[in-house]
């Protein structure tokens, strides 16, 4: 059996969190090794569907997978930890009965891989005592042989470790020669090596980057503390996201900078310890309503909450609660055509083939051709997230290809896609919509935030904010929160930025299940504005 590590990774913001992270440690030049063999994998996976039909499974579909992670974190001038793991392994999934059964191993031997799938058929027909009706798989035609890699310019994983930690302890200077007394940064690399196949007759393998460059940074003052996080974004993309090119950055007068497909890391330390001097003293907000303009690094929190999880069919459906429960957005509502989910400005779309998200890939971890569709159309709620055995349930005979495991070792099931507002067609700046507003605050970046048990009434924070008059930017204040819910909420957006400003930000841990597993995932926008938003002071005391 493989060991398995909970590693502990502090910093980034994220405190003393336990990120699960599967695998053994390897030093940083085995990240480089050379994957196993294409033709080997296929060999694996054909005995694995043989073993499984030959117990008598009508599907079956094998996930070959090697996971690569690279994390390195820095505080202050020193190096805190630097983690490199590798998990290797095969899991089988196959139907026999009608049911489901699940087995895996990280003993690749065919000997191991043939009694993996056997086991597997076992359990199936164990669990088919239990199932009330059987399993129903949308058509899924074979495509062969084929692969795909997320389009990098540079693999993070041969950059030099004295690179990264040098790149960090600059981003850290920047950030304490301006204003932090303390800030921990911290680079998170994972490299996705899958394999697919099926008795569909699919044989995929995708080699999938990602990136995460995040940091927190603190300043003390007379009557307390204030952090600042990154505004960069997770990506999916090599380490060319950390180039900072001028053409990627979107400046707002009298506010922060904003990143789309690259990011200064250093500028955006330098500003934070510069907005912390600023938070320290700036005037605290009178609560009640205001216009609300959201930059994309926030409202891409706001997407994944009030949209993303409530239209995931397994939560509507109540077969998932796990991670903030169900959702308000039952069949009935879809069904009716008729149900406001915003104005006739929202247009709200998943799609996992989005250049430099999270969720890139060209198949799905059912060997499902990954594509865009609409969920909210011109404000009405049109569509769900589904996968191969869900989509019969609201009368769909296509899988919508959004099925993902965190690892070789699970099982996959229905996760989020990329789910993103569509921008303004016009192409309009973030500065035209902020124009137009006589009383707002404009809102950067993600903070704390909380959601009730059907995705439905919430409450976000940010990391910045700035009190808008007669349509300009005046002054940095603190303490914001808006409360509303979710259809309140996208009813009341009146204006959106164009595409020149729309940028990708995500979730590099989103969690879901139980047994509980990660995925990433991206959410695109341009600036919005939301009219008339109950806005509270997270200072006073009640």
């Amino acid at each position: 059996m493989e060991r398995r590590d909970f590693i502990k990774i502090g910093g980034a913001g994220m405190g003393a969190l336990m990120l699960p992270v599967s695998g053994i440690a390897i030093s940083a030049e085995q990240l480089l090794d050379k994957p196993m063999d294409v033709a080997y994998k296929k060999k694996l996976a054909d005995i694995a569907l043989n073993a499984a039909k030959a117990k008598g499974a009508t599907y079956a579909d094998a996930r070959i997978g090697r996971y690569l992670n690279q994390f390195v974190t820095t505080r202050e001038t020193r190096v805190d930890n630097i983690v490199n793991t590798e998990s290797a392994g095969i899991g089988v999934r196959v139907i026999a009965n009608g049911t489901w059964g699940f087995a895996s191993t990280s003993n690749m031997t065919p000997d191991s891989v043939a009694k993996t799938a056997e086991r597997a058929v076992a359990v199936a027909m164990a669990n088919s005592k239990f199932q009330t009706s059987p399993v129903k798989l949308a058509p899924v035609k074979g495509v062969g042989e084929v692969s795909w890699q997320t389009p990098i310019k540079k693999n993070a994983m041969e950059v030099p470790i004295k690179d990264k930690v040098d790149l960090l302890l600059s981003v850290n200077d920047a950030a304490m020669s301006n204003g932090a007394n303390y800030i921990t940064s911290t680079l998170f690399l994972v490299n996705e090596q899958k394999y697919f196949a099926s008795t569909d007759g699919s044989y995929i393998d995708q080699d999938v980057h990602r990136l995460w460059a995040p940091f927190s940074a603190t300043a003390i003052g007379k009557n307390g503390f204030k952090q600042r996080r990154a505004l960069g974004n997770p990506v999916g993309m090599g380490f060319e996201y950390l180039d900072g090119l001028e053409k990627d950055k979107v400046r707002i007068t009298g506010a922060n900078v904003g990143y789309n497909n690259s990011y200064d890391m250093v500028e955006d330390a330098a500003a934070a310890g510069k907005q912390l001097k600023n938070k320290l003293k700036a005037k605290t907000v009178e609560p009640g309503k205001y216009d609300l303009v959201l930059d994309p690094a926030h409202l891409m929190l706001t997407i994944h909450e009030s949209v993303g999880h409530p239209l995931e069919l397994d939560r509507v459906l109540g077969y998932e609660a796990n991670y903030a429960g169900t959702s308000f957005a039952t069949l009935d509502k879809w069904k009716s055509g008729k149900f406001q989910y915003g104005s006739d400005i929202v247009n709200l779309f998943a799609d996992k083939t989005q250049p430099y998200s999270l969720g890139n890939v060209a198949y799905d971890d059912e060997g499902v051709k990954t594509k865009q569709w609409d969920l909210v159309k011109d404000g009405i709620l049109v569509n769900y997230q589904a996968t191969r055995d869900q989509v019969h349930m609201i009368d769909q005979n296509e899988s919508h290809g959004c099925s993902y495991s965190q690892s070789w070792r699970d099982v996959q099931f229905q996760r989020m896609s990329n789910v993103s507002l569509k921008p303004n067609e016009k192409d309009i700046s973030a500065e035209d919509v902020i124009k137009d507003v006589e009383k707002g605050i404009y809102i950067a970046g993600r903070g704390s935030f909380s959601i009730d048990q059907q995705r439905y009434n919430f409450q976000f924070g940010g990391q910045l904010f700035y009190e808008i008059k007669d349509g300009k930017i005046v002054d940095q204040i603190e303490d914001v929160a808006y409360q509303s819910n979710t259809q309140e909420f996208w009813n009341s957006c009146t204006q959106l930025a164009g595409k020149s400003d729309y940028r990708v930000g995500g979730s590099f841990f989103d969690g879901k299940g139980q047994p509980s597993q990660v995925s990433a995932v991206s959410h695109g926008c341009p600036t919005t504005r939301f009219n008339n938003i109950n806005v509270i002071n997270t200072a006073r005391n009640v």
